[in-house]
């Protein structure tokens, strides 16, 4: 009965979060149950009453200060002195941005909203067509919740009970498989259509942002020599390297180096132990604070007080979905749906490669009509189970879950990516949707090597964790 109220509910347009939280509700006031309809309420705040999820809205907060901070700008023009100068160039700068910008948003619609407006509009002016402008936009964007931090993996990881950290990591070997599939598909279609460079290749510029590059990969390097051979104390070496990285950036006048570093200090503070998740995402916004107030002074209080509002928008909309898919979850659980699927999927097959072939059919399905974030909640505790039932490590079908629900935000009738780049670009959501459509291919390609070679996965997480 639960099911089908929430079907009907859903069915008729009520909100997904509104959907899961009246459907309990119902339930309880409906059926023999002798739950009280409060326990509703009191589920709903114990969902939320947990320490990881602090992480959201200071994730959220650091995604939107960097977004209005001018980052973009100077993530676009880095990328542009990189790879600018290859055949269809500016597609590649378009997945390389994306690349660094997931470093620092975590949510495939922040990037799609923010450094898909500057390159669009760039490739539109280079004589690009506004259909591969807007694919390789829309398949870049789903980096965002893939490579560290990411939004949804706080959300799994709570669900879950796995280490965000662990999912952090493991994220960083898939991203970058995909976007070297998407370069290649960038290089076929130059290829395809004899396309030239963007811009002229300049050995200075190109060696400017070697040593860029060079510094982002060789300074953790060299932090951890220090820490770890010579026993120098954390903290201060810490301190004092990133004094280092402020005198190399006015030094040489870099153009996105700090930008750049987010990640690579969110993800070795926490598998140093230097700070957990949570805290990791408090030091992300002092970060992004400091870039924007003190350094680049591109942040004004007003926008602020702006930025502050929009990420209290947001991280209420997260949460509220967080606190209804708890109840629902819960009461799912209670009423035996889930072990009733879980008999019923096992009954039918007991190998972990066919289990694993239903869950991506039914994640890829789900995420063409829930968001991401709602569907986490509610497909967690039904598969999860399953899944660990078949040995499925927890920390790789989350990686799997994450990607097809990303995948998900491409497809109609309710990607929001879609949306959001529809507007962008100035085109209808019929053509934008065909524009995605060649996309696809290194996406599901990437989903099917993520899902069966879990050693991809894993082997960050297990060295570190």
């Amino acid at each position: 009965m639960l099911k089908i109220i929430f079907l009907f509910f859903m069915a008729g347009g009520i909100p997904v979060a509104i959907a899961m939280a009246g459907a309990s509700l119902v339930y309880i006031l409906v059926s023999d149950s002798t739950l009280p309809p409060f326990v509703v309420i009191h589920r709903m705040v114990g969902g939320i009453d947990s320490f990881p999820l602090l992480a959201v809205p200071f994730f959220i907060l650091a995604g939107n200060l960097m977004n209005n901070a001018g980052i973009t700008t100077r993530i676009y023009n880095f990328a542009l002195a990189l790879v600018g100068w290859l055949k269809g160039g500016l597609g590649h700068v378009n997945v390389l941005g994306s690349v660094i910008f997931a470093g620092m948003s975590g949510t495939a619609i922040a990037d799609a909203a923010g450094l898909g407006t500057i390159e669009i509009k760039a490739m539109k002016e280079h004589g690009y067509s506004t259909e591969f402008a807007v694919g390789v936009t829309a398949a870049s964007a789903t980096l965002g919740p893939i490579i560290p931090p990411s939004l949804p993996f706080v959300i799994y990881g709570m669900m879950a009970n796995v280490s965000v950290g662990a999912l952090f990591l493991a994220g960083i070997l898939p991203g970058i498989l995909l976007a070297i599939l998407m370069m290649l598909t960038v290089a076929y279609y130059a290829h395809k259509n004899k396309w030239g460079a963007d811009i002229k290749f300049s050995s200075t510029r190109l060696f400017k942002a070697l040593v860029e590059l060079a510094v982002v990969i060789g300074w953790p390097l060299l932090l951890w020599v220090v820490v770890a051979k010579f026993d120098a104390p954390a903290q201060l070496s810490v301190f004092v390297g990133l004094a280092s990285l402020f005198v190399l950036d006015k030094l040489f006048r870099f153009e996105a180096l700090l930008p750049i570093m987010t990640p690579v200090l969110l993800i070795g503070g926490m598998t140093t132990g230097l700070f957990t998740p949570t805290e990791g995402a408090i030091a992300a916004c002092v970060w992004a604070m400091i870039l924007g107030f003190a350094w680049y002074r591109t942040l004004s209080w007003k926008m602020f007080v702006k930025v502050c509002l929009d990420t209290i928008e947001t991280t209420s909309t997260v949460l509220f979905i967080v606190a209804a898919a708890s109840i629902f979850g819960w009461m799912l659980t209670a009423t035996g749906v889930t072990t009733d699927i879980a008999s019923w999927v096992l009954g039918f097959t007991k190998e972990a490669w066919v289990f694993l072939l239903l869950a991506n059919l039914l994640m890829l399905f789900v995420g063409c009509f829930l968001e991401p974030t709602a569907a986490i909640t509610i497909l967690v505790p039904i598969l999860l189970p399953i899944a660990t039932q078949l040995g499925i490590d927890p920390i790789h079908f989350g990686l799997v879950m994450v990607l097809n629900l990303m995948i998900g935000l491409l497809h109609p009738p309710m990607g929001m990516v879609l949306f959001v780049l529809a507007r962008v670009a100035g085109l209808s959501f019929e053509r934008t949707t065909m524009a995605i459509l060649p996309w696809l291919v290194p996406l599901l390609l990437s989903l099917g090597l993520i899902t069966y070679m879990p050693k991809l996965v894993l082997w960050l997480p297990k060295m570190f964790y």
